[in-house]
């Protein structure tokens, strides 16, 4: 395992992340098979732990905290808040009314009594950074938090709000959680370049594209991995944007074999070899996932290799562009851009 400092903060974390999206209801984990996984990812070298309030409800919180009951100093442990939580309006977004109770309902969920690394799961349109960072820096001296970053920022919400904290002499975001993958590569051109600007450690999710780098999605075979089941449009390879991936993966398969690499080992090297990047999040579904995700650990690509990656996908392209997470809202609701 590879240990980098995460942005400025001077915390040493591995180049690999336990995401823990699918503990509980999600991935329909048991808590023995969740403590398996963590059990199995200390072991391996990995020190950090991400989870959600939202994952499962609260359920990927319980069972993170249930599993490492007994040696929570020995890791790095984050969690996000700001997506809705039930139907109350006001249980979502990061006002301080909500990110104060969020906060206080994950601590007592993961059974500590304070977080690494607390991190807004979505920026919120509503809510101001003046209001988010006041808030977040209040939970930081409380010392709930340690640390603090965002989630799925576009580049220029990110340099926005580096510009509040340090016009408002608030502390700032010190870490960016972005989705990225060799299939979908946009955030090269404008997320990666801000983040090595403002010295902040980048914890990339997806970096197997939601299944699709697993090893599992190959032509002429039936697409069955627990993501299809639930997001099949995603998967429907008679739509073009699939069926160009289709074609992707075909060839990044052929560069994978000449390496002597595994699918996982290509997809997990590509994201941890940019200098941006700290670690990437793997979220296996059992300790077997792990195991196959933790053997690229070590995976160092070489130049040519990478060379091959760029001919098959180009440099700041997304080849999903329409399943991003940062668009700006005026994008996707018209009354935002008429008067």
């Amino acid at each position: 395992m590879q240990y980098r400092t995460l942005g400025r903060t001077g915390l040493q974390v591995s180049s690999l992340a336990l995401g823990a999206m699918n503990f509980g209801a999600i991935g329909r984990t048991t808590q023995d098979e969740a403590t398996a996984i963590v059990d199995a990812a200390l072991e391996g070298g990995i020190n950090v732990i991400d989870t959600a309030d939202m994952y499962s409800d609260g359920q990927s919180e319980e069972m993170v905290g249930k599993a490492i009951a007994g040696r929570r100093d020995d890791i790095v442990l984050a969690t996000k808040a700001s997506m809705p939580m039930g139907d109350e309006r006001n249980h979502q977004g990061s006002s301080r009314r909500w990110l104060v109770t969020a906060l206080d309902d994950s601590l007592r969920r993961l059974g500590v009594d304070h977080v690494d690394l607390y991190q807004i799961h979505r920026w919120d349109p509503r809510t101001s950074d003046e209001e988010t960072l006041a808030a977040l820096t209040d939970l930081q001296r409380a010392g709930k938090i340690r640390y603090f970053g965002s989630s799925t920022f576009p580049a220029y919400r990110i340099v926005q709000a580096q510009w509040a904290a340090r016009e408002y002499h608030l502390s700032r975001y010190v870490t960016e959680q972005p989705s990225y993958s060799i299939l979908q590569r946009g955030i090269e051109t404008h997320v990666l370049p801000v983040a090595e600007e403002y010295g902040l450690g980048v914890l990339v999710w997806s970096p197997l594209a939601s299944g699709w780098l697993s090893g599992a999605i190959r032509e002429g075979q039936d697409i069955t991995t627990s993501r299809s089941t639930f997001m099949p449009q995603r998967f429907d390879t008679t739509i073009p944007s699939n069926r160009a991936r289709l074609d992707a993966v075909e060839q990044l398969a052929e560069v994978a074999d000449e390496a002597g690499l595994t699918m996982i080992q290509l997809a997990l090297g590509f994201v941890t070899a940019h200098p941006a990047v700290t670690s990437a999040i793997i979220g296996p579904r059992t300790p077997d996932h792990l195991y196959s995700q933790l053997a690229a650990a070590d995976t160092v690509l070489s130049a040519d290799v990478l060379d091959a990656l760029d001919a098959i996908v180009a440099p700041g392209v997304d080849m999903a562009a329409h399943e991003k997470y940062d668009t700006p809202p005026a994008l996707l609701d018209p009354s935002l851009r008429r008067r």
